[in-house]
């Protein structure tokens, strides 16, 4: 059974999570070291987030730092952060349920769970992001403004991450028509606080979500997972201003690494804020300089991604034991020997090792629980300190 199959490989399950599968889901994306990538192969590998919760002991066990691992997500615990949600007025959706962004689901590995605050249907709706600077000019912010409101107009929810500077000027142009805010905090947290009161606009005729509990206070490290959602939600992303140093450059990567359509606004080369827009235009990014631009590229696309993809069974059947999983000490080194800090292909270390490609994948899910292995998402993985 391997544990990297491609999701779309499973047939749909309802529409709807019974509670206790979203219980479930949620205790497992909230382990500690696990994160969507390793949400879905745990759900590929084991039939279901119930199933996977019972072996995470067992890898806890092998890579020896259960010892430093903070005690089991109970059921108590996701409860209290669900009542917590629903004081706040908000949503748990699970991909491929409504209120889930269609095009966000897919990924190869979208966020499992989402807290969302609004009009839930923003989310059927063909989505374009906006990004820049911060510090984003005055031309800047107006050109912004004029072209959200002509995408809105369009049909298009305009889907920005609610910071300083464009970010704002996109939701507040499409204020009263169509826009989505994803933040990197918990649905109840008012980040950056200027922007507190459109945030309250935003959940009242927009849409808000997070992969973050409540309460949750976001920091740096926060920021990239996301700008991933951001462009992930959306057919393509626009970047108006912003320098090479710019977040939002890091969202056009993603974007690209998506298979969405990555946009970008011309601006003056004496301007600092220009940079990024003209560096992604000379790498291969399409040049816009109004909607009708904008809408002749993505129209394409609208069809493709408006609908979410075929989805998981979550089941008993073909459940593994530990014997299963089991792998001896000797082919655990012969894993760890042949990895480093550069990336490699997943494949390409099966066929170094010489070993089967379950012990191989069973190691690389441990490390990756253990903290020790980055996946990207992809077939590469790394290790994240050196081997002594």
């Amino acid at each position: 059974m391997p544990l990297f199959q491609s999701l779309s490989d499973h047939p749909p399950v309802p529409r709807q999570l019974s509670d206790e599968q979203k219980l479930n889901w949620l205790r497992l994306i909230r382990t500690r070291n696990v994160g969507p990538v390793t949400f879905w192969r745990l759900i590929n590998y084991f039939g279901g987030a119930e199933q996977a919760l019972e072996f995470l002991p067992e890898f806890a066990r092998r890579t020896k730092k259960h010892q430093n691992q903070p005690p089991p997500i109970t059921k108590q615990m996701v409860e209290r952060e669900l009542q917590a949600a629903r004081k706040s007025g908000a949503v748990l959706v699970a991909r491929g349920e409504p209120g889930y962004p269609a095009a966000l689901a897919h990924l190869d590995a979208p966020p499992p769970l989402l807290y969302v605050k609004g009009n839930q249907k923003l989310a059927t709706m063909p989505g374009v992001a906006i990004v820049g600077s911060r510090n984003g000019s005055a031309v800047g912010q107006k050109f912004t403004r004029r072209l959200v409101q002509e995408l809105a107009r369009e049909g298009y929810a305009i889907i920005s991450g609610l910071a300083r500077g464009i970010d704002t000027a996109a939701h507040a142009g499409a204020l009263d028509q169509a826009t989505i805010a994803v933040i990197a905090g918990g649905i109840d947290n008012y980040y950056p606080p200027q922007n507190r009161d459109l945030q309250r606009k935003i959940e009242k005729n927009g849409l808000v979500i997070t992969e973050k509990p409540p309460g949750y206070e976001p920091r740096a490290r926060d920021f990239p997972s996301r700008n991933r959602i951001i462009s992930g939600c959306s057919l393509g992303t626009i970047v108006v201003e912003a320098n090479l140093r710019s977040g939002s450059l890091i969202t056009a990567r993603l974007a690209s690494e998506q298979g969405r359509e990555v946009m970008a606004v011309p601006g003056h080369p004496t301007d600092p804020r220009a940079a990024g827009p003209n560096r992604l235009i000379m790498s291969g990014a399409s040049m816009i300089t109004c909607a009708k631009d904008v809408v002749e590229i993505l129209t394409p696309m609208t069809d493709i991604k408006r609908h979410a993809p075929r989805e998981l069974f979550e089941t008993n059947e073909g459940q593994p034991t530990i014997g299963e999983i089991d792998v001896e000490h000797n082919t655990r080194n012969i894993v760890l020997s042949a990895l480093s800090t550069q990336a490699v292909e997943i494949d390409e270390l099966i066929r170094s090792t010489g070993l089967q490609s379950r012990e191989v994948r069973i190691i690389l899910l441990e490390l990756e629980l253990g903290g020790r292995l980055e996946h990207d998402g992809a077939q590469n993985v790394r290790l994240l300190t050196a081997i002594d």
